[in-house]
């Protein structure tokens, strides 16, 4: 009996019901309702779902498997026919951009004036300056031989070509076709330029360096589609009636 109220003995007791009061004023009973340990990856309690509903908005919820769900891909947009926004269905212009559609699948006609545009400005700026070289890398053979002998007269009467081009009002297709592999295609350009001619002792002959003007031309390209060449030849050129 004395030894059970040893003075160490009564020490130690006293040390351990201390510590049990100690850990469970921080642990707390566990009385089965506790709540889950939070998981930081997830932001919500572990083993807690998520739904679309419930998802952040800065979080994509991604689609069930095949099995639970079958996620429906979107239609196909149908292509629109070339002659879409240019003509209307049946046209002559309209059989024409089909042909040369079917005969080259990158065909588009948005692009196509897109270069014929630049092309109008680079050719109307190489004839004023006489550059024969430039043009004939735009030109046919046999619009080339026109523009070149009316570059040779210029020079031989000691002329100058003063031309500015100010803007392109339209360029819209007028014709198309394809024959032999060869598309040709028509457009109407409505431009504003400023034109003079002057002689040798520099006074204007025709044209006015001052006024601008509106000039309507009516230019054929040519490219045969089954070249690998993609560029547009200059093949005609004609005034409005």
């Amino acid at each position: 009996m004395s030894q059970a109220f040893d003075p160490l003995n009564l020490l130690i007791l006293a040390i351990a019901v201390i510590v049990v009061l100690r850990l469970r004023s921080v642990l707390g009973k566990r009385t089965g309702n506790e709540r889950p340990p939070f998981d930081p990856y997830a932001g919500r309690p572990a083993g807690a779902r998520t739904t679309p509903e419930e998802a952040p908005a800065n979080v994509v919820t991604l689609p069930q498997s095949k099995r639970a769900a079958s996620v429906e891909a979107p239609a196909a947009t149908p292509a629109q026919p070339v002659w879409k926004g240019v003509t209307e269905e049946g046209s002559p212009l309209a059989a024409g951009l089909e042909k040369i559609a079917g005969a080259d699948p990158q065909f588009s006609v948005a692009h196509f004036l897109d270069g014929a545009k630049m092309a109008y400005e680079m050719i109307i700026g190489a004839f004023a300056e006489g550059d024969k070289q430039a043009l004939k890398d735009l030109l046919s053979r046999e619009v080339f031989d026109s523009f070149a002998g009316a570059i040779d007269e210029r020079q031989r009467n000691s002329e100058t070509l003063e031309q500015k081009f100010v803007a392109m009002n339209k360029a819209e297709l007028v014709a198309a076709d394809l024959r032999a592999r060869r598309a040709n295609l028509t457009v109407r350009f409505v431009s504003e330029l400023i034109s003079a001619t002057r002689n040798k002792d520099g006074e204007v002959i025709e044209g006015d360096p001052k006024q601008i003007r509106e000039i309507t031309d009516i230019w054929t390209f040519e490219r045969d589609v089954g070249s690998r060449d993609p560029n547009w030849k200059l093949v005609a050129t004609e005034a409005p009636v």
